[in-house]
């Protein structure tokens, strides 16, 4: 029947089991996973797809879903976060290398987006969704603002831009032009280089300040 495991090895993987560290198997999340992805080919809307579903196409029962996700919403996340580039790992040479490396991170996110209609089509359905959208800002969009929000604030205290200015502000102009090309303008230019003539110019206004030379 659907929703329990014909297999009896796998009864006893609940939630306790996990909790004690017994690995998951990667060639199942991936079942489900490309699953869901097949589906959403299919040009399946979210609203659609239900774990009954999922299970069904993926060829295993809800208990083995529900034991790795709470519900859809936290599956849908994962299959998203499949879909783009790993998250950056960032140099720590400087805050400028640091920050090059996140928005080129977000520049071939949104070469990804643009490539792939069917990705393009889950964000604007994601967005009609509260839950889903809560559940994807919760699991990938903040800790991505913390990760560059804590670079700005070492660069702040290593002198390397003004102590005076605010640093939920500064990554509002470091990664604002990005998003913007990226999301609101598909029409303009991702190309090789923007990280860099983005960090560079943004910091030219936000660098430590020249003392101005007095006159003889």
């Amino acid at each position: 029947m659907d929703g329990v495991d014909q297999d009896p090895a796998k009864a006893g993987r609940g939630r306790g089991a996990a909790a004690r560290g017994r690995p998951r198997s990667e060639a199942v999340e991936r079942s489900i996973i490309e699953g869901v992805m097949r589906l959403l080919e299919e040009g399946v809307p979210l609203a659609e797809i239900s774990i009954e579903r999922v299970a069904r196409i993926a060829g295993v029962g809800k208990a083995t879903i529900y034991r790795r996700w709470s519900g859809r919403e936290e599956l849908f996340c994962d299959v998203l976060r499949t879909a783009e580039p790993p998250d950056p790992q960032l140099p720590g040479t400087s805050m400028r290398d640091d920050l090059i490396v996140i928005l080129e991170s977000l520049r071939r996110r949104g070469l990804v987006t643009r490539s792939s209609a069917i990705m393009h089509n889950v964000y604007a359905q994601m967005k009609s969704s509260p839950k889903l959208w809560k559940v994807y800002h919760a699991a990938v969009i903040e800790p991505r603002r913390l990760m560059t929000l804590d670079v700005l604030r070492r660069g702040q205290a290593n002198g390397e831009f003004r102590a005076d200015v605010d640093v939920e502000l500064a990554n509002d102009l470091f990664v604002g032009p990005m998003l913007v090309r990226a999301v609101i303008r598909p029409d303009a230019g991702l190309e090789e280089g923007l990280s860099e003539r983005i960090v560079d110019t943004v910091l030219t206004g936000l660098g430590p300040a020249t003392p101005v030379a007095t006159p003889e």
